[in-house]
């Protein structure tokens, strides 16, 4: 659920706040998380590809079929994650998504929606009457 215009604001009005009272910190703070979890989890992806890889050769060196295609199945989904959570990482200096050109657009088209609908109540209630 999006937020509404006065929650908006008063967001904006805390981040000023925290930026004036303690710039250092709220850098920090800016984005840092989502790259650190996208970070953790495309290392984790790669440790569990190294996984995949000795359930592999495990497999083949035991002569079990099934244990070399759960190495590779391993090796597929850790590959499918670290490639995901890469792609999705926010680059330095970016902000974070949902932020920024995209939310001012949302929220210009959400605008121009609101006009709409409120021209077109005030034409139905102009007219009716």
């Amino acid at each position: 659920m999006p937020l509404s215009e006065h929650e908006q604001r008063m967001l904006e009005q805390m981040e000023r706040a925290l930026y004036a009272e303690d710039p250092k910190f709220a850098t920090a703070l800016e984005g840092s998380g989502l790259r650190t979890y996208t970070r953790r989890r495309v290392y984790q992806a790669v440790a569990g590809f190294l996984v995949g890889i000795a359930l592999l050769m495990a497999g083949m060196v035991a002569q079990q079929w099934w244990i070399s295609v759960v190495g590779f199945l391993v090796m597929l989904g850790c590959a499918v994650l670290a490639v995901t959570g890469w792609r999705n990482a926010p680059k330095r200096g970016e902000q974070p998504a949902g932020r920024g050109h995209r939310q001012r657009q949302k929220r210009s088209m959400m605008n121009r929606i609101e006009e709409r609908w409120q021209r077109r109540r005030d034409e139905q209630q102009g007219g009716g009457h």
